[in-house]
């Protein structure tokens, strides 16, 4: 028995030791040089309810991302029906999932089945009346492709959500898919809600058109556009009026090259204004097309629009190699690194909507865990007096259990990298009850043995073996609740799984392990007669 208790103590003071080790980053920033690289730093995060910060809900507007998939299918299918010589009198979207074709010549109709068969069978062929000499065609999106395209942005939108606010430098944000193209952001801490807002939902959508140098801009603004041509603006302040200024633009309606060529974006500084530009980096295949690009182009003037906006329109010298280009216009050094960091990350596949929008303060926060903090003081104080009263020296045992209960609930959230919120902290307060809860049912076998005569040691362990199934069967199946409460629910619901949980598994260690060391340590090895029970 003494061997026996000797590697069990061995195991509960290693467990404690564990526990201080893993709690101790979160006590203190104070920590020795050498403790990072011998010792977990993790520390327990706080949630949003707790250090103030911000909640966002999104929509995707995955309808967009269906809309943009067809103008690149009109843009891909009009050069190839010009290479089949197909000739058309109109190609245009029509509503979000349809395309309006009418050929020139009824007897190309055979070749456009093919084409479509070959190329896109993600669109059935739909006569618009019948006929021999029927011309008029709609290409309708199937229901299938639909939805995987709408998936797909949804999808998009959360990955690229993720990445953007990781480089922002938000600690522990929590972003997660919800129900009908929505995602939750939630930003413990932030400072600048405005500009984390700005970041998150900015399309981000880099394009390179050439501007349209053969027809006058002043045309264009009365309304004669040329076909193939769009109008965009360029807006810059002026520092000597005070006002923002807007520039027009004729542009090809063509984008010769997109953002989903880049592999970095840098923050730079010119060396002759002094002002911050990002400096953009394209992988092989783009940095063939930004060549080929520019040296077909030279001496006329490539735009580089972000969002249907000209950032600037320069003129191209001579052919550009190596894969690089920048971005100037006048950019303070935080637009200049916000638009590094959504260029980086990505455009979204489609807009993303406000739905709801939450503030936490921090001085809330702070006075959640000021009053939490209470009453599980309080609650812990009350159950370790009615111990103390009710089972004499059996109930200190326990208190040191639940003492020891707490720190195990603690490190294990430090552990784990969880996130401590609100409704954790009642998870935490639950575990309290519970934790004495066991010690409550095997203490009250152990009174049950000694009423018929046995001795302490012989109470103590019928008492144990007899109560440890019923304590067993009441907290493996409350377990297996707040395992679902956590695999299933969301935000303050999984806080309090995740306590709860952690909590379950550390009452257990501590009710039923660690008290029946002390009480062989008492009984076996000191030999003590009377059991205060």
């Amino acid at each position: 028995m003494s061997k026996s208790l000797g590697w069990r103590s061995g195991i509960v003071f290693f467990t404690i030791l564990m526990g201080f080790i893993y709690l101790t980053p979160s006590l203190t920033q104070d920590l020795p040089s050498w403790w990072s690289s011998v010792l977990p730093t993790e520390k327990i995060h706080l949630g949003l309810d707790l250090q103030g910060g911000m909640h966002l809900v999104l929509e995707v507007q995955a309808v967009k991302a269906v809309e943009s998939h067809l103008e690149r299918i009109v843009e891909e299918l009009r050069h190839d029906l010009r290479k089949r010589k197909i000739r058309y009198h109109e190609l245009r979207r029509q509503g979000t999932d349809k395309i309006a074709l009418t050929i020139m010549r009824s007897e190309d109709t055979e070749a456009l089945r093919n084409l479509m068969e070959d190329h896109y069978p993600d669109f059935d062929l739909k006569p618009l009346s019948g006929g021999h000499d029927n011309t008029a065609y709609q290409l309708v999106l199937t229901s299938k492709a639909k939805e995987h395209i709408m998936k797909m942005a949804g999808e998009q939108a959360l990955e690229t959500i993720r990445n953007r606010v990781d480089q922002f430098g938000v600690s522990e944000p929590d972003i997660r898919p919800q129900a009908d193209n929505r995602v939750l952001v939630q930003l413990p801490g932030i400072k600048d809600p405005k500009r984390a807002i700005e970041l998150i939902g900015k399309t981000a959508l880099l394009e390179f058109k050439l501007v349209d140098e053969e027809h006058s801009v002043e045309e264009a603004l009365r309304g004669n556009i040329p076909p193939g041509d769009e109008i965009l603006y360029q807006y810059s302040f002026d520092p000597s009026t005070g006002r923002q200024k807007k520039i027009p633009y004729l542009l090809k309606k063509r984008t010769l090259l997109t953002g989903e060529y880049l592999t970095d974006a840098r923050v730079q500084i010119d060396s002759r204004y002094n002002e911050p530009y990002v400096a953009l980096s394209f992988d092989a295949r783009g940095a063939r097309l930004f060549e080929q690009i520019t040296g077909q182009n030279i001496k006329k003037r490539l735009a580089i629009v972000l969002d249907n906006r000209v950032n600037s329109a320069p003129v191209i010298q001579d052919r550009i190699s190596g894969g690089r280009a920048q971005i100037t216009g006048r950019f303070t050094m935080e637009e200049a690194k916000d638009l590094a960091i959504v260029l980086r990350a990505g455009a979204l596949p489609a807009p993303v909507k406000i739905i709801e929008e939450r503030t936490v303060g921090p001085s809330l926060g702070k006075d959640s865990i000021e009053k939490g903090f209470k009453s599980m003081l309080i609650g812990g104080a009350v159950v370790i007096l009615f111990m103390i009263v009710y089972y004499g020296l059996s109930g200190a045992i326990a208190d040191c259990a639940l003492l020891l209960n707490i720190l195990f609930i603690m490190a294990g959230l430090a552990f784990f990298g969880a996130t401590l919120t609100l409704p954790g902290i009642a998870g935490i307060i639950l575990t309290i009850g519970m934790a004495v809860d066991a010690n409550v049912l095997i203490f009250e076998r152990i009174r049950e043995e000694l009423r018929v005569g046995k001795t302490p040691r012989a109470s103590i362990e019928a008492g144990y073996a007899k109560a440890l199934v019923t304590i067993l069967d009441a907290q493996v199946t409350t377990l297996i609740a707040a395992l679902v409460l956590f695999q299933f629910g969301t935000g303050p619901v999984k806080g309090f799984a995740v306590t709860l949980s952690i909590g379950i598994i550390a009452s257990l260690f501590t009710a039923i392990f660690v008290t029946r060391i002390v009480f062989d340590y008492l009984f076996v090895v000191k030999r003590m007669k009377r059991l205060s029970i």
